[in-house]
């Protein structure tokens, strides 16, 4: 069986739409896949533009593999290059400031556990004999908002480690072929700086994979998820995903993962959230009671920062001097029932009873109407 050229096109402009994108690249890769079958051709490289467009980019095409790594083309950069792109930073939280259930708390001491005994369990056990590869992956899953990019930082304070943050964005490349090369790179990033690798918006590269490819942008994607498991498999470190549609994970990465679930706040965690959102320096009114405030459920850490901020910004608006428990619940029910009807705007409305019964009359005359037409013929 002949060999089917690997065909990389780069350059369309981001201002493109994604959909004309991935047309053009399907036609360009039929029509070079084409050229190179009836020509024998096995490695050529085309230049597609104007004349003008292509002297203003002033670089020949005999140039493009050459020099460093800063005006290489983006195909042309070595995993090496492509991984510097990646900069961990320090963490932003810290364990103390992490609010959760209990049960949540003592899974990720759990895996802080896992993590600092790695050295003594693997290297003086002799465990990597038969697992020259130890790693970390947990995934977290639950609710937007519940804390679980606050608990990957936590995480990454306690074990000392600087934390290396990517979302499906950054990896997906508006370069045909790129995504794969990128994930790898994260990978490769996140080992070399000894950092804690927190990848959110996971479902997007850990859901099934597509059974019916028949596009680009669908390849690709098949493409990264099939890289990321093979870099999983091959990571020495603490790689944590995140994700709020964990229903949609393969098979395949479910196995390779410890699931930690963040549930929506209880009581106990909701007085606490509030009391470590309201600053001393907030002007209180003495009736704002936390007590009362962890009675609103159904609410998550980030609901509650951002009623905070509304109603100390509607105070401050009204040039009142001091804030109100009323105005901390309006704005936190305000909130809850925006959320709300954002999630059921989709959803059908539920018929009263009245309109069930109007309905029903009417197809019980229409039925009539055509029972009684098949009579008369």
């Amino acid at each position: 069986m002949k060999k089917v050229p690997s065909l990389i096109i780069y350059g369309i402009p981001d201002q493109i739409p994604e959909d004309v994108a991935v047309l053009c690249r399907s036609r360009l890769t039929n029509a070079v896949s084409k050229l190179l079958e009836e020509t024998g051709i096995e490695n050529i490289q085309i230049t597609v533009g104007t004349q003008s467009a292509t002297q203003k980019n002033g670089q020949k095409s005999s140039d493009v593999s050459s020099g460093t790594a800063e005006n290489k083309s983006p195909y042309d950069l070595s995993p090496e290059d492509r991984a510097k792109k990646y900069k961990p930073t320090q963490p932003l939280f810290t364990f103390e400031q992490l609010v959760i259930t209990k049960e949540v708390e003592s899974d990720l001491l759990l895996a802080v556990d896992l993590i600092e005994l790695e050295s003594k369990v693997f290297d003086d056990w002799g465990l990597r004999e038969i697992e020259p590869f130890p790693r970390t992956a947990l995934n977290f899953h639950g609710k937007p908002g519940t804390g679980k990019t606050l608990a990957a930082h936590a995480i990454a304070y306690k074990i000392n480690r600087p934390i290396l943050v990517a979302s499906y964005a950054q990896i997906e490349s508006m370069y045909h072929g790129e995504g794969p090369k990128n994930v790898e790179a994260i990978f490769m990033a996140a080992e070399r700086e000894k950092a804690l690798l927190f990848i959110d918006e996971a479902d997007s590269l850990l859901s099934k994979r597509l059974t019916s490819v028949n596009q680009g942008s669908e390849q690709a994607i098949n493409s990264m998820r099939s890289q990321l498991l093979i870099c999983l498999e091959r990571f020495r470190g603490v790689v944590i995903f995140s994700t709020n549609l964990v229903q949609n994970y393969d098979k395949a990465f479910e196995t390779r993962v410890r699931h930690v679930n963040f549930p929506m706040p209880d009581e106990i965690c909701r007085q606490k959230i509030w009391s470590k959102h309201l600053p001393d320096k907030m002007p209180k009114a003495e009736n704002v009671s936390l007590a009362e405030l962890a009675k609103v459920d159904d609410v998550c850490g980030r609901d509650i920062k951002n009623a905070v901020i509304d109603a100390a910004m509607r105070v401050a608006r009204q040039g009142r001097n001091k804030i109100e428990l009323t105005d901390l619940v309006s704005s936190i029910e305000g909130i809850k029932k925006s959320r709300i009807n954002v999630s059921n705007k989709d959803k059908p409305q539920e018929l009263s009873p009245e309109e069930k019964k109007e309905i029903g009359e009417k197809i019980k005359a229409e039925l009539s109407k055509q029972k009684d037409e098949v009579v008369d013929e």
